[in-house]
């Protein structure tokens, strides 16, 4: 039987990120993951980026892995524009106007999991099993038994599930979840435009949805996360190239020129999920297994990553019982307003943002300059996209 502390399920970024958090304070991991172990960047970009933000940073930079991150085409940022495509609204972000050095950093997801399992590989504390599958887990009052596929016991003292939004753990102990159809589709793909992204992050509220244009490394690559109707995505993506590029340069307003895909599209859902009880016993819920929002603001990673930094905090700063039923309870309240407080958010601006209504144009204007030339205000509209 093999002995660790802590058990998570899950070997994504928010996993990987809390495992080696964990082990740098010389608590025992194991990481159990059925996917394959991370790889290198490929030399195309990968479909799938978050828009990683200044608190988000600071956690990587603590881990020790922020330059192996930032190594693999990680792109600074330093301009943000959102404008409403049916109104005359506008507001803007500029660094360099609040003494910052970037905004965030736009990261291919694969760059981060690669970066932090490679750093995981010197600790001796941590133990990583991908391509592997768990059997079952039962606990006791004082711990948990997980047993994996091929038979091998593990025992724990805390199990953390972080696998996903359609968790199997959350599944097994029958944790309740609030959850919505967001009536979105997203089609994530790289794009090439006619002019040079200059650092700048740009959305567009268009009626059926949020476009968004992050700027990669390459100064005339982008990665779009195009959410909209669900009849809508399905034209879009059964339109050939050529037709594609058309309508997402006219959905763009054309800010950086024509654009024109590279390589394939996806599409996927999205549902906003909310666990209602992230703790029992000796399981705990973080990340997207959890709680998942909208992408409209970027905020789905960076909310896992504060999970993760908050759980890491409270499992080295308690001292007289490791993992402590008061410690979970206060992780668990503490997290779960965080992230109603998120869901909140970006439902009204979903909300106010659909539909061609005039009234609502109007308030959509009027609004969104209002906030543009209002410096306290704006400073609080900065403060959250940054993560502070």
């Amino acid at each position: 039987m093999q002995q660790v502390q802590v058990c998570i399920v899950g070997g994504g970024c928010v996993g990987l990120a809390l495992a080696l958090g964990l082990a740098k304070n010389n608590i025992s991991v194991m990481v159990l993951d059925a996917g394959p172990e991370p790889q290198p960047l490929s030399e195309a970009y990968g479909a799938r980026v978050s828009a990683i933000s200044l608190a988000s940073q600071s956690l990587f930079e603590s881990l020790g892995v922020w330059d192996a991150i930032k190594a693999q085409r990680a792109t600074a940022y330093r301009k943000m524009s959102v404008c409403d495509a049916d109104s005359f609204g506008r507001i803007q972000f500029n660094a360099q106007q609040l003494a910052l050095p970037e905004l965030g950093h736009i990261i291919e997801n694969d760059a981060i999991r690669f970066a932090l399992y490679q750093a995981l590989q010197q600790h001796s504390q941590a133990s990583l099993l991908f391509g592997s599958r768990y059997q079952s887990i039962h606990q006791t009052d004082s711990d948990v038994l997980i047993t994996l596929e091929q038979g091998t016991p593990v025992m724990a003292k805390l199990l953390v599930a972080a696998d996903g939004a359609n968790s199997g753990v959350r599944s097994q102990f029958n944790l309740p979840i609030s959850f919505w159809d967001y009536d979105h589709h997203a089609i994530v793909a790289t794009i090439k435009t006619e002019q040079p992204h200059d650092a700048t992050a740009r959305q567009v509220f268009l009626p059926d949805g949020p476009l968004a244009l992050l700027p990669l490394s390459d100064s005339h690559t982008q990665s779009i996360v195009w959410s909209t109707a669900p009849e809508h995505a399905r034209e879009l993506m059964a339109m050939d190239e050529q037709n594609f590029n058309k309508a997402l340069s006219a959905a763009s307003d054309l800010q950086c020129g024509l654009c024109k895909v590279q390589g394939e599209r996806a599409v996927f859902p999205l549902t906003m999920r909310y666990a209602q009880q992230w703790l029992t016993g000796k399981v705990v819920l973080m990340g997207d297994a959890a709680h998942t929002i909208h992408p409209l603001a970027g905020l789905g990673m960076n909310l896992g990553l504060k999970d993760a930094a908050h759980l890491i905090n409270a499992l080295c700063e308690d001292s007289e019982e490791f993992a402590a039923h008061r410690t979970l309870r206060e992780y668990e309240r503490t997290r779960k307003l965080d992230a109603q407080k998120h869901i909140a958010m970006m439902q009204g601006l979903k909300e106010l943002f659909s539909g061609s209504h005039p009234l609502k144009k109007l308030v959509r204007g009027v609004g969104l300059n209002v906030v543009d030339n209002l410096g306290p205000i704006k400073d609080l509209f900065v403060q959250q996209a940054i993560g502070e």
